[in-house]
């Protein structure tokens, strides 16, 4: 049984999981508005929380309180991997004479309570110290270079990187050697760069394992696979020089810890909302172009796997088995979710969370939770929680006078829940389904009583499988070359229908020999701006007979119309001159 902490300003509660859902009697609630923090290990076995007095540390599973720290102004709070180590951050303040401030980032050694180090960290932003995760090495960025320490020796440091300016850096999940991702911004036409290293080799360039230079770069994010075996580098800058986005411009860029790099070739314009790995670190997939985007799997060669189509998404959610992936449309879209059977690449279900601003599977692989929370969205709030097969669980509504902050789902270590076979039919619920009645468009009284008539802004592509379609080279096809190939397929296609059009003709007028002199038999010339006059005439003579009936019949043609009959005998003339060229 596993439990999930709610965070609001109702208190701190614990609710325990599927099936239950009821309040932990074990974890006493913290009331009050004033716990701005919680944390859980890695494995999910300690939770700390900050309630305006002191940072706590409880053991989950015994309820059993095992650390008190007097820290009434931490915001911030984060476990080492191992449990070793509880990191601590409040905002920095200056002396009122302008002296520099106390350390304001505190790292406890969680099995006495004492204070390690202490800190000066200005900025909130990557405020906690990186650890392997066998906590041999921890690393921070102290002025643009990474500090490392090795064995939570935080006296000595062990190691340092240092190039031109250093703004972010990522170390490697898993096991030793640990590799460090570092992103250089780049200064007076110089291009930013993403360079990956083994620690501790940090000998100039040319110890690097792997370098990706490029231009357009205000921020990046890194994202290293499960296997450390590559990184992803989604490149933004904060405005788009064309004017054709809002939200400036993002090329995403793939780098192999063996040298190799490339430019992941995205087959629609605009933004990237998201990348994910596939936890089997073998794929990746994108959610990017304009609105309705498109979602798309890249394998290791950034070959794509398996195209979504498009639709209203800009988030992607895998299991943590890898083996079902979520596409979502959260924020300012309506929060319609598509979740899919990643190994046959199957819609499972498609349910709608309305006004979600958070998602988190839950680690058995099975449960999703969505919630809306303040300050994103300050009426509503809640949460719900889902099975995969589309099922409402449990919904809990905050009352309207309250605000629900976070809610996040107890942790647990990679093969505690075993990987199951992916069912396709919805689980049994007590509650009923969530869906919103669709809203229906608005029709002006004219109308109201006409049949309705369906308008697309734009037709939505549908999904597609890519492996087939690709050939022998390993390479992805560039922009050009797709379009160059879009094109030939259009010809052929075009080609195939006039010789079609052409063959039906020439099966018509050998049907109808003794027909009127207007119908005279179809044969190509071999020039199709020949053949297409030809068609053409004929089809304007065809409508002749027609429009001198409607006239005999007293109907009031056209002044167009009556030019095409008055010019009959011309339109015969033109024809027969065409047909006599042949």
């Amino acid at each position: 049984l596993f439990t999930f902490p709610v965070r609001g300003s109702e208190g701190l509660y614990m609710v325990n999981g599927p099936p239950s859902f009821t309040e932990s009697t074990a974890f006493q609630r913290e009331s009050g508005k004033n716990c701005r923090a919680v944390a859980f290990s890695k494995d999910g076995s300690l939770f700390a929380w900050c309630n305006g007095e002191k940072v706590n540390i409880v053991n989950v599973i015994s309820a059993e309180l095992l650390r008190s720290f007097d820290l009434p102004k931490a915001v911030c709070l984060e476990f080492s991997p191992k449990n070793n180590v509880l990191a601590t951050w409040q905002a920095y303040t200056t002396a009122k004479d302008g002296t520099a401030g106390m350390p304001n980032l505190q790292l406890h050694d969680v099995k006495t309570g004492k204070c390690l180090k202490s800190f000066i960290q200005k900025k909130m932003q990557n405020w906690c110290p990186c650890w392997a995760d066998d906590e041999s090495i921890c690393a921070r960025n102290v002025n643009n270079e990474v500090h490392f320490f090795e064995n939570n020796n935080f006296n000595t440091i062990a190691n340092k990187l240092h190039l031109q300016k250093v703004n972010d850096f990522v170390l490697s999940p898993g096991a030793q050697p640990t590799k460090v991702a570092v992103y250089v911004p780049g200064s007076k036409g110089a291009p930013s760069f993403v360079r990956l290293y083994q620690y501790p080799n940090f000998g100039g360039p040319q110890s690097a394992l792997a370098n990706k230079s490029f231009f357009k770069a205000d921020k990046v994010t890194m994202l290293w696979n499960n296997k450390a075996t590559a990184v992803l580098v989604i490149a933004s800058t904060e405005v788009d020089k064309t004017g054709a986005s809002y939200y400036g411009e993002q090329t995403l860029h793939y780098i192999a810890t063996n040298g190799e790099s490339a430019v992941v070739q995205l087959p629609k314009n605009g933004p990237i909302y998201d990348v994910v790995w596939n936890p089997n670190s073998v794929e990746f997939c994108a959610v990017y172009g304009f609105m309705p985007a498109k979602a798309t799997v890249f394998n290791l060669k950034c070959d794509p796997v398996f195209d979504f189509g498009t639709g209203p998404r800009n988030a992607a959610y895998y299991s943590p088995h890898g083996h079902i992936l979520v596409l979502a449309g959260f924020g300012n879209l309506r929060g319609q979710m598509e979740v899919w059977d990643v190994k046959n690449y199957k819609l499972i279900s498609k349910p709608v969370a309305s006004d979600a601003t958070y998602f988190a599977w839950c680690p058995d692989g099975e449960h999703i939770v969505t919630a809306t929370c303040a300050p994103r969205l300050r009426v509503s709030n809640g949460y719900k929680i889902w099975h995969y097969t589309g099922s409402l669980l449990h919904n809990y509504e905050v009352p309207s006078n309250e605000e629900m902050w976070q809610v996040s789902w107890q942790p647990f270590l990679d093969g505690v829940f075993p990987a199951k076979a992916v069912k396709y039919q919805a689980v049994p619920s007590e509650l009923p389904s969530a869906e919103p009645k669709p809203a229906q468009a608005y029709r002006p009284p004219a109308l109201r009583n006409k049949p309705v008539t369906s308008s697309k802004l734009h037709e939505d592509e549908p999904p597609q499988n890519m492996k087939p379609h690709l050939g022998s080279s390993d390479k992805p096809l560039s922009k050009t070359a797709l379009k160059n190939q879009r094109k030939h397929e259009a010809k052929k296609a075009a080609k195939q229908e006039a010789k079609a059009d052409a063959n039906q003709e020439s099966t018509q007028s050998s049907a109808s020999q003794n027909a009127p002199r207007s119908a005279v038999p179809a044969v190509t010339s071999g020039d199709p701006e020949v053949d297409k006059k030809i068609k053409n005439l004929k089809k304007k003579l065809k409508a002749i007979p027609q429009l001198k009936e409607q006239a005999a019949a007293g109907k009031q043609l056209e002044k167009n119309q009556l030019e095409k009959i008055q010019k009959e005998t011309a339109l015969l003339q033109e024809l027969e001159d065409l047909e006599l060229g042949l």
